[in-house]
């Protein structure tokens, strides 16, 4: 039986407005005809936040603001990429609590157009009242980042420190209350959802919804994801970590090995953050058939992966598969060089 008061022990800022809603993509459907394969696609709207423009970092950010509360800060510190979704939703979810707000952001893609290093999530985070560190190349945010939280407690205030995609044990707890989000709405709607398609990125949502899933009894191997930061093998050897840290968290005894994840590096292309024809493609035909977005970095990379599995049978023919779309659409303007070719 899902222990529902299991997260009810941790420091908690509200950020969202109960459950993002499922959808099925039929219009999708109709496009793809018989290539297909009878499979029914379904999307996990995690892009419908009202905070911030949406996404899923706002899950974690539920948690990691609240531990930064808890331990009585005053600001908060983000490091990431120069287009991170985490340090917009962060800049965001800190307007909305009254936190101070600094952006640390690393040059973690070899884009130096002008649209990139200043629109999309950069122009967010300025507008959202952020202090902005844009770093050049070889800097380490990391390390920038701790000393500017050294400065701030030399002022008197006391900084947290939210690391790269806010994937902690703490972040991750957004997801694990994901799981059983998508445990419930999955018994309200009657449709079992044999594949739970993901980017992984920093791997916190992926060991978020891995941990959430054994505790609610689930097959953590159906949830597929798509890395679009590192090769498979450091992924999954990452992710496992990851996972078990949430479970030791949580106080669980449950613990996975590397057979116990799907991660695939189909679609990871030269890298993280750089364009491939596949993720253009799967952007556009979605853009095109039901009018929703697909962010270049994360979403737009899974459903290329999706759409290939399906294609190629990994995903069994007749199956309904649940894609969670992580929001991320202010990435787009970043990358209209690449998209409008």
């Amino acid at each position: 039986m899902l222990d529902l008061d299991l997260l009810s022990h941790f420091p908690r800022v509200r950020l969202m407005q109960g459950p993002t809603p499922i959808q099925r993509l039929s219009r999708l459907t109709q496009v793809l005809g018989g290539p297909q394969k009878g499979v029914s696609i379904w999307v996990k709207r995690d892009d419908l936040m009202e905070l911030g423009d949406g996404g899923n970092k706002l899950r974690k950010l539920e948690f990691l603001l609240g531990q930064a509360m808890a331990e009585g800060c005053d600001s908060v510190i983000v490091t990431g990429g120069v287009q991170s979704n985490f340090a917009r939703l962060a800049a965001a979810a800190c307007a909305r609590t009254g936190l101070a707000c600094e952006l640390v952001l690393a040059q973690m893609v070899p884009r130096d157009s002008e649209i990139y290093q200043g629109n999309g999530n950069v122009l967010l985070g300025r507008l959202f009242g952020a202090n902005l560190h844009v770093l050049t190349e070889g800097d380490d945010a990391g390390s920038f980042a701790h000393h500017r939280a050294s400065e701030i407690a030399a002022s008197g205030g006391k900084a947290f420190v939210a690391t790269l995609g806010g994937s902690t044990p703490v972040g991750a707890l957004g997801y694990v209350d994901c799981a059983f989000e998508i445990a419930a709405q999955s018994i309200e709607m009657g449709i079992a959802f044999q594949q739970i398609v993901i980017p992984n990125g920093s791997g916190g949502m992926h060991a978020g919804l891995v941990a959430g899933a054994t505790v609610a009894g689930k097959d953590p191997s159906r949830i597929r994801a798509y890395t679009v930061l590192s090769p498979a093998d450091i992924c999954v050897a990452a992710t496992v970590d990851k996972v078990n840290a949430v479970f030791e968290l949580l106080g669980k005894e449950d613990r996975v090995q590397a057979e116990d994840l799907t991660i695939s590096g189909t679609q990871l292309g030269r890298g993280y953050g750089m364009p491939t024809s596949n993720m253009v493609e799967a952007v556009r035909i979605v853009g095109r058939s039901e009018g929703l977005l697909l962010d270049p970095v994360y979403g737009g990379k899974a459903f290329a992966g999706l759409l290939s599995d399906i294609e190629n049978e990994v995903i069994a023919p007749g199956s309904n598969v649940l894609f969670v779309m992580t929001g991320g659409s202010p990435g787009l303007y970043a990358y209209a060089d690449a998209l409008s070719n």
